[in-house]
């Protein structure tokens, strides 16, 4: 798009950058601690932690950059920025005393996705679902044993007075240590007798109370009576809310159960206090039974941890108003989200928004600044005028902010925000956001809601995945590196890079095994050129790309042809050949005259497929027009004026070497914004036309627009008999003789 635009004669920025990824960045320094030394960050303490990332950042943080220079991305490299450099922190405090100053940052109890692992909430795009649809037995980090998981679990509840039992279910019958209600359906007639009545909680005597509920109960689901867990399930969680119930965290932080779950299981882990809990319910006839039950799990896609919600005091941003903004930026079109099918998506998640859990219990980030006003000194003057005479010492947050928060702040503080700078008023609002589908709510909404203008068009690429359609990952040994496509590598060299990672040991067998079966002979080497376009011409796949390595090798392959249409012209030229600076096709041989014209319909369908993001259509008329029409057709129709030395044929020849010349200048920059390498070096080497300036570089001369004189519809049907003809006659060949053996039979 930037290659396109500008060439277009736009005045087009693209800012490298890169954001710090948090909670991704300190897991793999916190393995890699623990590989090497055997150290956890609390053995180290928070300063030379910060320092270990840092010197982990300076040795691995330019290999995205590295990537995009390579992949030739056509960025303003002069601009570079990191999301917790000085002028991006400096940003990133700004906004958040903003938005505390004006109520919308507070400090709250809420349920959160907890990751008893990483000792840290966690955002719900760093969750996994995972669909169980029977009894699983899975490995969780910590248990030496796996757990099981996809059963509900059914137990009774005895009744105070004497009134007999309630029966409940749950798939987590650990949290039952928590339970402080129990909810019916006010219409069911089973319960209404017990309307306002108490169960009696078997291992610590508490009171739980049967309220109604006819938002969260469905009475023909089940027994139709529902366990409440306001601390550790979303759900129970608003019931807790709705009736005044008492809320219990019956968890540590790392996953145990706390003194809140009584003495007889405070200590033991969460899993192996749902194998007690059973037992105890047992003992005392209360267990019923336990169905398979079809689920849906969270696991932390860091961690691989069994996502436990859990109440903690976090900061959140109010989002409510800002997501109305949001939704109003789409539906009066000052945002327009591309494919629009993704606008639903849009609509559904603003719609339904929840308050924004901006704080993580990491050490690598923003601090929260939750002592400053701008700064610490400014905190201290705060201070003493709200508490005059007191002496205090100041403690800052521990926490960091979500890496969102800084990401959302990005396209204004690469422009200079919160100052105000040149760039800024020059480039702001934004034209078009390109980004993956996969974070249009977790990026690209919070931009919007966090009060920024983000205007123009959202386009969402496909996802990238491997050639059998699976997510990649490290542990499946399937993710593919740029580079190692552009320069090619061995099977050896790929195992070699497994074994140099973080994978334990069995993460790191499967990924051999992946490794193996994907890429038994390595991977060819295939340039820049061909992976862009390759990639580029997979985006008509809906919301996922398979990447076979063969298409991409197949593309590669394509550049030679590009290559010998260079050659073949050159040869054909001279030494000597200057362009005309206009070119008459009235006086031209027909072919020249079809060839410009299709020539001119390839532009067309290019330009307006570029303007509706439809770039998978853009490379096919590209390529179907050199490979198809250029190279297969008019090459081989041009070749007897040229083999002719016939003064006869003298008109001709010049005709078609402006023709040649015509179609392979505006071919290859029509072509130069999907392979940026390949069209450069070929278009240095062709002759420049008369008294004209020429531009130093592809990548700044005009891209090639429709010419109306160069449009024959009449003629181009007239060759398209002719080829189809010659196309059948082609067909009826017999595979043993060539075309001429067998023409001449004919």
């Amino acid at each position: 798009m930037i290659r396109w635009r500008r060439m277009s004669g736009y005045n087009a920025l693209w800012v490298p950058g890169v954001d710090h990824a948090g909670i991704a960045t300190q897991v793999v320094v916190e393995k890699k601690l623990m590989r090497e030394r055997k150290l956890t960050r609390h053995d180290i303490g928070r300063d030379k932690f910060i320092s270990e990332v840092l010197k982990w950042k300076d040795q691995y943080g330019g290999t995205i950059l590295g990537q995009l220079r390579r992949l030739g991305a056509s960025l303003d490299w002069s601009r570079e920025c990191f999301t917790m450099d000085d002028q991006r922190s400096k940003a990133v405090t700004e906004a958040f005393v903003r938005l505390h100053k004006d109520g919308l940052i507070y400090r709250d109890y809420r349920l959160v996705n907890w990751d008893c692992t990483l000792l840290t909430a966690i955002s719900d795009i760093e969750v996994d679902h995972l669909e169980l649809k029977e009894e699983t037995m899975l490995k969780v980090p910590g248990y030496s044993s796996p757990v099981q998981f996809g059963v509900l679990i059914s137990f009774a509840y005895p009744l105070e007075e004497g009134l007999g039992e309630i029966i409940v279910a749950t798939t987590r019958i650990e949290t039952m240590l928590g339970d402080t209600a129990i909810a019916v359906h006010p219409e069911d007639k089973r319960y209404k007798h017990l309307h306002g009545k108490h169960a009696i909680h078997p291992f610590n005597g508490r009171k739980l109370k049967i309220i109604c509920d006819a938002v969260l109960v469905d009475p023909t689901f089940g027994t139709g009576a529902v366990k409440i867990t306001p601390a550790h399930d979303p759900n129970d969680f608003e019931v807790g809310k709705r009736h005044n119930l008492e809320f219990i965290n019956i968890f540590t932080d790392d996953g145990k159960i706390n003194s809140n779950g009584g003495a007889q299981f405070e200590g033991m882990a969460r899993f192996a206090a749902r194998v007690a809990v059973i037992d105890a319910l047992k003992e005392k006839g209360l267990y019923k039974d336990t169905k398979k039950n079809e689920m849906n799990l969270g696991i932390c896609s860091r961690s691989n941890d069994v996502v436990e919600p859990m109440i903690k005091p976090q900061w959140f941003v109010n989002c409510h108003t800002m997501a109305k903004a949001g939704l109003d930026a789409v539906r009066s079109k000052k945002i327009e989200i591309i494919p629009q099918q993704y606008e639903q998506d849009w609509y559904r998640w603003l719609e339904n928004i929840r308050d924004w859990c901006v704080s993580r219990q990491l050490w690598w980030g923003h601090r929260v600044p939750a002592w400053y006003v701008t700064n610490e000194c400014d905190a201290m003057l705060e201070a003493q005028k709200k508490y005059p005479g007191k002496k205090f010492q100041l403690n800052q947050d521990p926490d960091v902010l979500d890496t969102w928060f800084s990401s959302g702040l990005f396209p204004l503080t690469v422009l200079g925000w919160p100052d105000d700078t040149a760039d800024l008023r020059a480039f702001y609002p934004t034209s078009v956001l390109e980004t993956g589908l996969d974070i249009l709510f977790f990026w690209v909404a919070r931009m919007v809601m966090m009060g920024m203008q983000l205007g123009g068009d959202v386009y969402l690429h496909p996802m990238i995945r491997d050639a059998h359609g699976r997510k990649m990952s490290k542990s499946l040994g399937n993710v593919v590196d740029p580079l190692e496509v552009i320069n090619g590598t061995t099977l050896e060299d790929l195992l070699k890079r497994l074994e140099e990672g973080n994978l334990d040991p069995n993460e790191l067998s499967v990924a051999r095994e992946g490794k193996k079966k994907d890429f038994p002979d390595g991977i060819a080497e295939c340039g820049t050129d061909a992976l862009r376009f390759a990639l580029i011409s997979y985006t008509s796949q809906s919301d996922k790309i398979n990447l076979d390595i063969k298409r991409v090798v197949g593309y590669r392959q394509w550049c030679n042809k590009l290559w010998n249409a260079i050659r073949f012209a050159m040869g054909k030229l001279g030494d000597h050949y200057a362009p005309p600076a206009t070119i008459v096709v009235s006086s031209m041989p027909p072919v020249c005259k079809w060839i410009l014209s299709v020539l001119n319909k390839a532009i067309g369908k290019t330009v307006t497929s570029l303007e509706a993001y439809k770039f998978a259509d853009a490379t096919s008329a590209i390529y179907s027009w050199w490979q198809y029409q250029l190279c297969d057709v008019f090459i081989e129709a041009v070749k007897p004026y040229f083999f002719n030395d016939s003064q006869e044929f003298d008109s001709a020849r010049a005709a078609c070497r402006d023709a040649l010349w015509v179609c392979l200048d505006n071919g290859l920059r029509l072509l130069h914004p999907f392979m940026p390498y390949v069209t450069e070096e070929l278009w240095q080497r062709l002759p420049q036309p008369k008294d004209s300036c020429r531009k130093t570089s592809i990548m700044i001369s005009e891209y090639p627009s429709v010419v109306k004189e160069w449009a024959d519809d009449k003629l181009e049907s007239e060759f398209g008999i002719i080829l189809d003809t010659v196309n059948k006659l082609r067909s009826l060949k017999p595979p043993t003789d060539t075309n001429e053996s067998w023409l001449a039979k004919s």
